[in-house]
């Protein structure tokens, strides 16, 4: 096979870019397809805020016209200058099963790192830690989540073969929505209230939990993940972004906030409920039909909720405050009827994260690994 590898230089090849898993697992029960609009706006310069301390490219693998892979190679300048260090990434990695595409994609992301002063190349990773990460090496005979990236088995053996070694991974968790809270969850969360003086906000207007909450909520965000794995410090315009992304589009009565006495967020829970199925029906399109499956999905009958974003000030980690949460969200998720929640992405090392799972039924069914090389 003569692999041809063509830069990406203009909108009708983005949309290649973008398009190109749709093909590639079209007929695989497990993938979901992210939103077109969606991955296109990521790489909009006029519209991602991350372009403001971020560079990218993109490549896309032919042979003869017929599109067989893509990447693209990312420089987070703000990740850099935070850990000190020469790193690239590569993220959106696509190929069928030939190791002369797979080797040709990653090849032109390690020159292209390189001709910018790198000395180490990582991912899969998106540009920031709030984007799609890590290769999927168990659970490929699991749905995945709105928030998450499938691939084929074979993709970890094509990286390991150029010289790739772990770096990190994270795991997935399927919890069981029990018939009743924990009693041990109830009588921590009695106490955490009355010794913090805490109050759980159950949001009921969406303008006043953006005008009033959406800010603090990603400034605690900020805070409770400063330390995590390719974590960066969001700024204003990202959180402005975020929020809109966010919390425009959440059902309400799956947040809770914890505050304060004077009102300060210590603690979010946002949960959604699975939007798997609906994107799988709407093939990567809002229109004409893709939206009323995401409407369905949010508004109607659904027997899993997603975990998307949960943080407790690092003031108040592991003292309780997760089991407060999860003791206020726990009723709507049974009177929702949700039979079981999807973590999402962990990080393998975080034990106090999963350690908020304890008291659950619960069944680890899917692992992600990011991968590391010195070029």
């Amino acid at each position: 096979m003569a692999v041809i590898i063509k830069e990406v230089s203009n909108k009708d090849e983005l949309n290649k870019f973008v398009k190109f898993q749709l093909s590639h697992y079209a007929d695989n029960e497990y993938f979901i397809p992210p939103l077109i609009r969606d991955e296109l706006n990521t790489f909009d310069k006029n519209k991602n805020p991350v372009f403001e301390f971020c560079e990218t490219v993109q490549y896309i693998a032919y042979d003869n016209d017929k599109i067989v892979g893509r990447i693209a190679g990312i420089l987070n300048h703000r990740s850099n200058d935070k850990f000190k260090q020469k790193q690239a990434r590569f993220g959106w990695v696509e190929f069928i099963d030939d190791t002369n595409i797979s080797s040709a994609l990653i090849s032109k992301v390690e020159s292209w790192a390189k001709s910018k002063g790198m000395n180490e190349l990582i991912g899969p990773m998106g540009f920031t830690d709030l984007d799609f990460e890590g290769c999927l090496v168990e659970g490929f005979d699991q749905i995945g989540t709105a928030s998450t990236i499938y691939n084929y088995p074979y993709y970890e053996n094509h990286i390991l073969s150029l010289g790739f070694e772990k770096d990190v991974d994270w795991v997935e968790f399927k919890i069981y929505i029990p018939e009743g809270i924990p009693d041990k969850h109830i009588r921590i969360s009695e106490i955490v209230k009355k010794k913090y003086n805490l109050t759980v906000i159950k949001p009921t207007d969406r303008k006043k939990l953006l005008e009033e909450y959406g800010q603090k909520v990603f400034d605690l965000l900020n805070l409770a993940y400063a330390d995590l794995y390719g974590f960066c410090e969001l700024t204003q315009k990202q959180i402005d972004y975020y929020i809109d992304m966010y919390l425009g589009m959440i059902r309400l009565d799956c947040v809770r906030i914890i505050v304060d006495s004077e009102n300060n967020v210590i603690g979010f829970g946002i949960a959604v409920p699975s939007l798997s199925k609906a994107q799988q029906k709407a093939k990567g399109k809002l229109f004409p039909f893709g939206f009323v499956h995401m409407l369905k999905a949010l508004k109607m009958s659904n027997d899993v909720i997603d975990l998307y974003l949960v943080g407790v000030h690092p003031d108040y980690q592991s003292k309780g405050v997760n089991a407060l949460l999860f003791t206020e969200l726990i009723p709507q998720f049974i009177e929702n009827g949700y039979k079981f929640a999807e973590s999402n992405p962990e990080l393998e090392q975080n034990e106090k994260v999963q350690g908020q799972w304890e008291y659950f039924e619960r069944v680890q069914h899917k692992r992600r690994r990011a991968y590391k090389k010195q070029i």
